[in-house]
């Protein structure tokens, strides 16, 4: 159960940092939070964080760093890396869009900055949805449920996250230009792929 709790939580932290530009409110909470810092040890140490007011860290440093990464320079979509033109899938034939339906995930393109529903924090969110649900069936006591959940987790990791995932997470530390979002990229390259080891074991323990 605490393994899930603590999945659940980085799962929730690394969707939404990597799927808008963060506000006043989150960014305080990471750096008044020893435990979240820990996962940021460069931006930990970056002197503007000691120096600035968040809203002048926002508005001169991270939120530009936001836009390249995610729009202007980078593409965080799943299509644009499997897809031999590179489009985008922006439609129903999207390839996450039926196993999102599965299992009641909806996209909410109003609040997320995204196009579409393949985006690298859509993905993180929906294993956040199927860990919560995990969660659940634990407390619920439902084996059977908790082991469709995970095995539910293990195929999207291995079907969609893993295919392409790692490579635009590399992209991203390559282009960082501040320490949060190099430090996001690495955090997220090294859970996802715990994270994959871990679900392996467990499905071959059950």
């Amino acid at each position: 159960m605490e393994q899930t709790k603590a999945r659940t939580n980085i799962y929730a932290l690394l969707s939404r940092i990597l799927m808008q530009e963060l506000d006043s409110e989150l960014l305080e909470q990471i750096k008044n939070d020893p435990v979240i810092m820990d996962f940021f040890p460069t931006f930990k140490e970056w002197e503007p964080l000691k120096d600035l007011e968040s809203s002048v860290l926002l508005a001169e440093h991270l939120d530009p760093d936001f836009v390249n990464l995610s729009i202007l320079h980078l593409i965080p979509y799943e299509t644009f890396y499997t897809r031999k033109d590179q489009m985008i899938e922006t439609g129903g034939a999207n390839p996450v869009t039926d196993i999102y339906s599965a299992y009641d995930f909806m996209v909410d393109f109003e609040i997320a900055r995204v196009v579409a529903a393949d985006h690298i924090g859509i993905e993180l969110e929906f294993m956040h949805h199927l860990c919560e649900a995990e969660i659940k069936a634990i407390e619920e006591d439902d084996t059977d449920a908790v082991a469709e959940l995970r095995s539910v987790q293990r195929e999207f990791m291995d079907k969609h996250i893993l295919q392409w995932a790692p490579l635009y997470l590399l992209n991203m530390k390559f282009e960082a230009r501040t320490p949060l979002y190099f430090d996001a990229a690495d955090m997220a390259i090294e859970f996802i792929l715990s994270d994959n080891e871990y679900l392996s074991a467990e499905l071959k323990s059950a």
